[in-house]
């Protein structure tokens, strides 16, 4: 049986399949999203929370483009917290906790929204091909649909197994069958599989633990959205809350390390070094009595309460036993057991940076499939490849991300060039030109090129250009009016008094000055609207910060060349990390570009290395 013909197919209704699918159609194409089970688009497989620090940004991006999971975030919104609120703009990472069902119901809601998208229940065991091209793809049933280009975003899916202690069973997530057909088929057409896994702690119903006594961690008083769309909370707002595993909970785990999946030697694949199970953290930080465990709500009507902090593939007894050495959670009831999944991914490296598979024209791969971990890593694939199988399909040019403007660049670029060794996770140290790069000013840095190739809708193009004229209108009269260090002075600003003039701009770069201080200058900046002023505030801060990380950047180009001895000791360089003295100590490579291809390397790293190997340097042509 052959169904109508697209020009887009999508495999798969996760993060990264939902938003692939939504990219596809607002480029003006006909999307099948395929998935095999329709009600189950947009699960949150995992922790109830979109965003954070580096995640966030990735969000803030994808919404920048008009994507989908920013809007659904805040829509299923009940706790906003802005990370890292203390620090700098640049590592501030909007989070939010959401609530599954409405989460879930948000994105199934925005695709309904597209007439352009038809979601077609069904299992893929094949694709079409001819030659070097894919043509469509093969149902389970037999049926066949055919289409210009197919992306694949199938999640943990591919020969997906689950662990729970020594046992193991064949599953994509828990409760739902693997795609052992469509890996086997990706092993005839010759792409480099390899094996990598991820775990989620065990789900405790919320009524069973005595919340009294337990740390508790509301949302902020003045939440930060992950949407620029979004004006206000519409879902009820809930508390964390927060307890610690101890020394009993150390000793439990310890006592039943063989019985552990990972540590019994029962799972072969790399798991994400960042997000360690409990078991690890056990072993790795064996100086650690305790670690923090936060108790996140997973709904407003949903008595299920996620663990954050203690996901495992130690046995359900085993489970049970060290939850309830835990202070608040003596008498919880475990209502799912934590487990570690282990699936087949495809070395990214053999994608090119439109995420197409090199050798197969028109097929497009996005999400864990690539070796990433976590729903927002996904959802920025997905996009991406959403939006270049659409210009494939009309003989359009790629669409490119570079690191220098987005954190999505950032990703694809490391993936594409170094591959995924382990699960790979945006972090804000990844990117070159970060201060540049915030979550803040995504869309100024983005919306400009979505509106160019035909993404984003005419609604937040409007609202883009409202704000885009109160910026420049404010940044103009900032820049326009100067005054004397006497006049700054008579006002309350600590200046030199070097007879210099500064603009109203410059002083909005001093140190532990705010727009609402430049009223004391002139009373008609507090007519300037509340978020354009923080904007013009942040813009100002970094400006003068974005020089000196570009000469930086370029310093790193010219010094790729660079030789690094054979015999140099990494272990003495100051502010290197330990992880990473002992890659470079292994790896010992012989240029500092073979240096900046290691995993996890960042510029920061690069520069204090490179500044060591200097100093030798400038003492022989000293002598």
């Amino acid at each position: 049986m052959k169904h109508e013909a697209f020009d887009v197919i999508v495999i798969g209704g996760g993060h990264a399949g939902c938003e692939a699918a939504h990219a596809a159609a607002r480029m003006g194409t006909q999307v099948a999203l395929i998935t095999l089970d329709a009600t189950k688009i947009g699960v949150m497989s995992c922790n109830p929370a979109i965003g954070g620090l580096g995640k966030g940004h990735l969000v803030r991006e994808i919404d920048a483009l008009d994507g989908l999971m920013g809007r659904a975030a805040d829509r299923a919104g009940i706790q906003f917290r802005l990370l890292n609120r203390r620090k700098g703009p640049a590592v501030q990472g909007p989070r939010t906790q959401a609530d599954r069902t409405l989460y879930r119901l948000a994105v199934q809601e925005i695709l309904a929204e597209r007439p352009d998208i038809t979601v077609v229940a069904g299992e893929v065991a094949d694709l079409l091909m001819e030659g070097d091209r894919v043509r469509g793809v093969v149902l389970a049933d037999g049926s066949e649909i055919a289409a210009a280009s197919v992306i694949v975003t199938t999640g943990t899916f591919l020969r997906g197994v689950i662990h729970i202690g020594d046992v193991s069973y064949p599953a994509g997530r828990m409760g739902e069958q693997p795609s052992n057909r469509l890996a086997d088929r990706f092993s005839a057409l010759n792409l480099p599989l390899g094996r990598l896994k991820t775990g989620t702690p065990p789900r405790l119903d919320g009524r069973t633990i005595n919340w009294e006594g337990l740390k508790s961690q509301p949302g902020d008083p003045d939440p930060v959205f992950l949407s620029f769309l979004t004006a206000e909370v519409t879902a009820p707002q809930v508390s964390c809350g927060i307890t610690h595993t101890n020394e009993r909970t150390h000793e439990i785990i310890t006592r039943n390390l063989g019985r552990s999946a990972m540590y019994g030697g029962r799972i072969e694949g790399v798991g994400p070094r960042y997000c360690p199970s409990i078991e690890d953290k056990v072993v790795r930080f064996a100086d650690k009595t305790s670690h923090q465990v936060f108790l996140e709500p997973e709904g407003v009507d949903d008595p299920t309460v996620y663990p954050n902090g203690i996901s495992t593939s130690l046995p359900a007894d085993v489970q049970a036993e060290y939850v309830h050495s835990m202070r608040g959670l003596e008498r919880s009831v475990i209502l799912q057991p934590g487990y570690a999944i282990e699936y087949d991914y495809v070395d990214p490296r053999a994608l090119s940076l439109d995420l197409g598979v090199k050798a197969i024209r028109g097929l497009f791969l996005a999400g864990q499939i690539n070796g990433t971990t976590g729903y927002e890593e996904a959802a920025a694939q997905g996009l991406v490849a959403g939006l270049n199988a659409a210009q494939f399909v009309r003989g359009r040019e790629a669409v490119h991300f570079s690191r220098t403007d987005s954190y999505i660049g950032v990703m694809i670029d490391d993936l594409t060039s170094r591959g995924a060794a382990e699960p790979y996770r945006m972090f804000t140290s990844r990117a070159e030109f970060r201060l540049a790069l915030r979550a803040d000013n995504a869309d100024q840095r983005l919306t400009p090129l979505g509106r160019a190739i035909g993404c984003v809708g005419e609604s937040r193009a409007r609202q883009f250009e409202t704000k885009l004229a109160a910026l420049d209108a404010g940044r103009a009269h900032l820049a326009g009016e100067s005054w004397t260090p006497r006049e700054l002075a008579a006002a309350g600003f600590k200046i030199s008094q070097d007879g210099g003039r500064r603009s109203s701009l410059d002083v909005l770069a001093f140190p532990d000055v705010r727009f609402a201080d430049l009223v004391r200058l002139n009373p008609q900046h507090g007519e300037t609207a509340g978020e354009i002023g923080e904007q013009l505030w942040r813009d100002a801060l970094y400006a003068k910060y974005l020089d000196r990380q570009t000469r930086d950047v370029e310093t790193l180009r010219r010094e790729e060349s660079t030789r690094i001895p054979a015999d140099f000791l990494y272990e003495g360089v100051s502010g290197l990390s330990a992880e990473l003295q002992q890659k470079l100590s292994r790896v010992r490579p012989a240029t500092m570009a073979q240096a900046a291809r290691i995993e996890g390397m960042t510029p920061a790293a690069l520069l204090l290395l490179l500044s060591r190997l200097r100093a030798p340097r400038k003492l022989r042509d000293a002598g």
